[in-house]
Formats: structure tokens, sequence, C-alpha cells
């Protein structure tokens, strides 16, 4: 990576992958399991990626469903720390990257709601709150003309993509996300 790059201006994706039942469970309930970010330039290029597993205190234990859709195992979840030890690994990854942020990206609303629920619930702060967040879902649908915004592999799809890796893993749904960011802002 040239130092030319890193001095320009990136945007952070972010998925969460979170504890839930067949059925979904509301924000609240839920616990984040998985947290994947992918820092890119205005191309959505990857310069560098974060992906930890986190433990969930409230139910440690994931239920079928969660398994089966995101293929975390429950060893997996077993050996993570508890998010107020991941979280700071986060900040402290996305520190190295001194350029400014133009703005954090997520599709839909869901991770910055989970995201600032759980950092009230564990008294984290961010240095995500001091830059704007913005819904990549809505702002794909308002740039494709869409009645209704799309799920991610429909959107990849309907920009003549293929969604890459497993779908609902934090780090490859972000990596996937970042791959619509120029069609998204930039159009």
């Amino acid at each position: 990576m040239l130092y030319s790059e890193l001095a320009m201006p990136h945007w952070l994706v972010i998925d969460l992958e979170a504890t839930t039942d067949d059925g979904g469970w509301p924000v609240t309930e839920m616990e984040i399991i998985e947290i994947g970010a992918t820092l890119v330039n205005r191309e959505g290029r990857e310069l560098d990626h974060f992906q930890r597993f986190v433990r969930p205190l409230r139910r440690p234990l994931l239920t079928p469903f969660c398994r089966e859709l995101t293929h975390i195992t429950q060893a997996q979840i077993d050996g993570a720390a508890p998010l107020g030890e991941v979280w700071p690994l986060f900040e402290r990854w996305l520190a190295r990257h001194q350029a400014p942020l133009e703005g954090w990206v997520s599709w839909g609303d869901y991770d910055r709601r989970q995201l600032e629920q759980d950092w009230r619930q564990h008294g984290l702060s961010s240095a995500l709150g001091q830059v704007p967040h913005i819904n990549l879902k809505q702002r794909f649908a308002k740039a494709r003309r869409l009645e209704r915004p799309l799920g991610l592999n429909g959107a990849l799809q309907l920009a003549g993509l293929q969604f890459n890796g497993q779908q609902h893993r934090a780090l490859e749904d972000a990596r996937n996300t970042a791959r619509l960011l120029p069609l998204s802002l930039l159009a």
C-alpha cells in the first residue's frame, strides 16, 4: 500500500453477525457474535480488514438456526472474548490507519443500531461516533431508482456481480458490501 493511498480519505464498511433464532429477535435481544470490517478506498478496493468473533453474555449458547445461518460454531464463540474486550481491539486497529474516514457504511441500518445499543450497554466509546454512517442499502436503491431496497445478494446480482465467500459471515458480507460502494455513493 502506498503512503499517498493511506493519506487519502477512506470508507469503513462494517458487518455484524448476532445471536438470533428462526423468526428473528428484536435488536434489543440480539448480541454481536462476529465483527467484520473492511477499510476501502473510494473505488471500493480493500486496504485492510478486521475480523473477530465475540462471545455473547446474555445468551451464550447459539441457537441451531443461528449456527446454520452463519456457519459460526459454538466452539468459535466459546473461545472468543466478550465485546468489552473485542471492541478496544477494533478501535486500535482503526486508529492505526490515520487517514480520515469519509464515513462508515453498512448494508441497512441494523448494524448501526446494534453497535450503538451495545456501546451503551457495555459502556464503550467509539471513534465511529464522530463520522457519518451511510445506509448503503438505501443509497443503492436510490441510485438504481428501485421502489424497494434489495438484500445484499439481490443488489450484487442487479449490479452484475456474484457474492464472493460465505453469506452471513461478517467479513465476507462487509467485503461484498464494499463492492457496491462505488455504484451507490459515486453513481
